[in-house]
């Protein structure tokens, strides 16, 4: 791979301390998520004591006080150990920004150095079941009472959902049915009324958590309203550029892992006499993928350092989002070809990683959906 120029040797320490930490508390453990269809609290409280979780949010409220290219180094390396369990593009990426960006001063005490510590996990509420990508359309309602609001309605797909003990809420103020009506609120798991159902049974991400979420009556403070009544579409816009850069980020680097454990597989992998690797076949397929990859990489680290710099426009993550979650699916499908039959045996990483790769064209808005925002800008 071609040196990544993005990176600094405080990244580069940062990195090998993530590798080490995997090494001992999520790789023996990737298993036992899979089958359980949770991560477990232990780990995210491990990952608090190494300082890997909320690394961009300030050091005040608990943070690491650095910039996105940590979050995307954690994100790397989770989806190069060859899970989706950890949802760091959910808890660190787009949860606490929303709180540090819009969250009133107690909001941000009380739930950031919890976040921090990984005594608190978070989830993102707002695909509801008539409701996906057609954010203006939610139906979940907030009502105004006498100190805040009551909460009605329910949520689906949430990432996180079981775990979650804080969570970012996208609901309807008022009768206007379009946009203006849409605020956000921070609510605590443990509400009265805040009812988690069961857990989704998805074909691949298995190990990350995704549930249907339900609201009765559920009392939110006028304190924890993100922002300004009204304006929450406004800062779901805002922040989904990185959003779905995170998305991109963690499919090029499954990307890579597909490629490295099938390089491994056909040289040692014998047929009629030879390694597959020797068939001419093999290696065209294998060089083709090697040139995207190296493709994907550096149109990946320009876009980190644009978000970085506050310059990545919405339709260059929308395309970011949509070209290195195509190229996910593609490169995890040939190279599941070049294992055979036995890249259809769950015993083998790569039928996990195929199943896993499928997803990515759909949430964080679909392939044709970032496809319509692209072309917005043309």
């Amino acid at each position: 791979m071609i040196e990544r120029a993005i990176y600094t040797e405080d990244h580069a320490m940062f990195r090998e301390s993530v590798k080490k930490m995997y090494a001992q508390e999520l790789t023996p453990y990737v298993e036992e998520w899979e089958t359980k269809g949770i991560v477990s609290r232990e780990f995210w409280r491990a990952c608090g004591n190494n300082g890997m979780l909320l690394p961009d949010i300030p050091e005040t409220y608990g943070g690491g006080g650095l910039d996105f290219k940590f979050n995307a180094i954690l994100l790397e390396e989770t989806a190069l150990a060859g899970t989706t369990g950890p949802a760091f593009g959910v808890h660190n990426d787009i949860v606490a920004h929303y709180i540090n960006n819009y969250g009133s001063e107690t909001v941000k005490q009380h739930w950031l150095p919890k976040m921090a510590s990984g005594e608190a996990i978070g989830a993102i509420c707002m695909s509801e079941p008539s409701t996906g990508s057609d954010l203006k359309n939610i139906r979940t309602k907030a009502t105004p009472v006498e100190g805040g609001f009551l909460l009605n309605g329910s949520k689906t797909f949430i990432t996180n959902g079981l775990n979650a003990d804080v969570a970012v809420i996208a609901a309807r103020v008022g009768d206007d049915s379009g946009a203006r009506a849409i605020s956000l609120f921070v609510c605590g798991c443990d509400q009265a009324g805040f009812i988690k159902g069961r857990k989704l049974d998805k074909v691949g991400n298995r190990s990350s958590d995704t549930a249907e979420l339900f609201f009765e009556d559920v009392f939110i403070p006028q304190e924890n309203m993100l922002g300004k009544q009204g304006e929450g579409f406004i800062y779901m816009m805002k922040e989904l550029p990185q959003e779905r850069l995170s998305i991109a980020i963690s499919c090029q680097a499954a990307a890579q892992h597909a490629y490295d454990i099938a390089v491994d597989y056909v040289k040692e992998r014998q047929a009629f006499g030879k390694a597959v690797f020797d068939f001419q076949n093999t290696r065209f397929v294998l060089a083709n993928l090697k040139t995207n990859l190296q493709v994907g990489w550096a149109h990946l680290d320009a876009c980190i350092q644009a978000l970085v710099d506050g310059k990545l426009a919405t339709h260059e993550a929308a395309a970011a989002k949509l070209w290195h979650s195509e190229l996910r699916c593609k490169v995890v499908d040939d190279c599941l070809q070049l294992f055979g039959g036995y890249g259809y045996i769950e015993e083998y990483e790569i039928a996990r990683l195929w199943r896993d790769a499928r997803v990515m064209r759909l949430y964080g808005g679909t392939s044709e959906i970032m496809k319509d925002l692209i072309s917005r800008s043309i």
